[in-house]
């Protein structure tokens, strides 16, 4: 199964993420004529600041299996796109109830009013995970625009094992650096230790 992977300790939130998937989702898909839409645009990812200084968390749509907004929509707005497993809303069938963004677990449905050759009104919007991109074979707007790799796509279980292996790189280099800090009290050779120790966590950071 390919999917969007969270890398949150890399995000600095820029919300690039946010403006791309907004021109994505514009009917122009230019970022200056999206700015002059009516109605403007809306990213379908949210990047909100996380509980420390300098950190922040990139929330979107897991798409889940099942998904609790399916089933709980009245109208059949929202169904499984089964070719590319992806959850995805019909806004001509919305009523804008808010029923989705009741049950969903991560609250990543938002409602603004939506044009798509109708009378805009307020509709839910969420995370499409870009299908037509998909459908290109290219990558998620979010993704693509994600330039220190908080954001990345591809099969979910070979995210997984990379982000295992990133962790377990960053906890033997610590301990390293933890060793070399114990043996180098005012040592040249405890403190070259120590300089190595350091360069090899930021590698793996």
């Amino acid at each position: 199964m390919q999917t969007v992977f969270v890398n949150p300790e890399r995000c600095i939130g820029c919300r690039q993420c946010e403006f791309a998937c907004s021109v994505a989702h514009s009917q122009s898909k230019d970022p200056i004529a999206a700015l002059r839409e009516n109605p403007v645009p809306r990213a379908r990812i949210h990047v909100s600041p996380g509980p420390s200084f300098n950190t922040s968390f990139p929330n979107r749509c897991r798409h889940c299996d099942p998904a609790p907004c399916e089933q709980v929509c009245p109208t059949g707005a929202i169904a499984r796109d089964v070719d590319n497993d992806l959850v995805l809303l019909d806004v001509h069938k919305c009523i804008a109830c808010a029923m989705c963004a009741m049950v969903c677990p991560f609250d990543v449905v938002t409602f603004f009013p939506q044009g798509n050759g109708m009378p805009a009104r307020i509709v839910a919007t969420k995370c499409d995970g870009c299908i037509e991109r998909i459908r290109d074979g290219r990558e998620p707007a979010c993704v693509e625009a994600c330039k220190v790799g908080a954001l990345v796509f591809g099969e979910v279980n070979e995210l997984i094992a990379a982000g295992r292996l990133r962790q377990s790189g960053a906890v033997l280099a610590a301990s390293r650096l933890q060793e070399s800090a114990i043996e180098a009290p005012g040592t040249v050779a405890g403190w070259r230790k120590w300089g190595e120790s350091t360069t090899q966590l930021s590698e793996v950071m």
